[in-house]
């Protein structure tokens, strides 16, 4: 049985997806090639460079799109990423999100 905050934090990541509306099917292959912009900070296989970007490698795709969004239209603040998101477009976000959500990560439990 999953931990409770991981089951609650599945829950609202899928629940904040359909408060976005319906989205378009991302292409990762173009998701790869816009991802170029990002590797400086997440990595080109999506785990961070720097100690305060996040990993992406492996995230859910619609909290990908959602946190993309929210820096695009300034619901979210971060300097940087609020000037990298500004330009991009829905399907922009949805190639991204598919790309990044489309790397396999393995995880092992601690110890």
């Amino acid at each position: 049985m999953p931990h409770p905050a991981a089951a609650l934090f599945l829950a609202a990541t899928l629940l904040s997806g359909l408060a976005i509306g319906p989205a378009r099917a991302g292409d990762a292959k173009a998701g790869r090639k816009a991802a170029t912009a990002c590797q400086t900070c997440h990595g080109m296989d999506g785990l961070s460079k720097l100690p305060e970007a996040p990993n992406l490698a492996g995230q859910v795709e619609p909290y990908l799109v959602k946190a993309l969004t929210e820096y695009r239209d300034g619901r979210r603040s971060n300097a940087i990423m609020n000037v990298v998101a500004k330009g991009l477009s829905d399907a922009e976000i949805a190639d991204l999100a598919a790309f990044y959500a489309g790397i396999a990560i393995e995880m092992l439990p601690p110890g």
